[in-house]
Parts: structure tokens; C-alpha cells; sequence
């Protein structure tokens, strides 16, 4: 399948994509969202750190399953951490954060469930 073959590619690009995104435009989603701009720029440097991680993984011709793991895993936790900090912020932030936060929650939880599912095929994959 096509959508396996790419998913770590797919991974690392939207990480990238977000992480730089969100640090560029920091001051002015700050604003948007009503939230602090350095909890985005930290959100931003972790989504270019998890690109990193998974580009690493996408080059890579001999991929360990433990590595797959932990990139599901991370992802999963990612996914929590968005959620918990629109709580976190819920006093202040304005629906552009939330939808924001809650697009992020549910695109890298997918890719923690997909990853999961098909750690094998990633492993194995060339």
C-alpha cells in the first residue's frame, strides 16, 4: 500500500512543515491563539525534532522495530500533550488555538495509531 510505503516520509514532512510554520509565525499565532508565544516556539522546536527523528528513520534501508515503536509512542504522547495543553489553557485560548491544538491531537495520534499498526511493514520495508 502507498500510504505505508510513505508514512514516515508523510511524518517528517508535516513535523517540518508544522515545526517551521509555528516558529516563523510565532508572534503573530501568539496573538491569534492568545496564548504565550514561547509555549509555540517550544512547540514548534519539538515538532522540527520529531521530523528530524522520523526523517532519520524514512533514509534508513535497516529500521528497527524498536525505533518504529518509540516514534508511535512519542507520537501518542505528543497527541496527549496538545490535548493537555488546550486544557491548560482553556481560560485564555481562543477557537483557532483549539482547533489548531485539537488538528494536531487527532493528525499525530493517526500517525501513532498507523505507525503501530504497521510497524512490521515499516521494518521490513526498503
Amino acid at each position: 500500500m502507498q500510504l505505508i510505503k510513505n508514512l514516515l516520509w508523510i511524518d517528517c514532512l508535516a513535523g517540518a512543515t508544522a515545526g517551521v510554520l509555528m516558529v516563523l509565525a510565532s508572534a503573530w499565532l501568539s496573538e491569534l491563539y492568545s496564548v504565550p508565544q514561547h509555549l509555540l516556539l517550544v512547540m514548534g522546536a519539538v515538532n522540527l525534532l520529531y521530523a528530524c527523528y522520523s526523517f532519520s528513520l524514512a533514509i534508513s534501508s535497516k529500521r528497527r522495530e524498536f525505533f518504529i515503536k518509540l516514534l508511535a509512542v512519542a507520537n501518542a504522547i505528543w497527541a496527549v500533550i496538545c490535548l493537555g495543553i488546550a486544557v491548560q489553557y482553556s481560560a485564555s485560548m481562543t477557537l483557532p488555538g483549539y482547533i489548531h491544538l485539537a488538528g494536531e491531537a487527532l493528525f499525530v495520534g493517526g500517525l501513532a495509531v498507523a505507525e503501530w499498526n504497521w510497524r512490521e511493514q515499516l521494518v521490513t520495508q526498503n
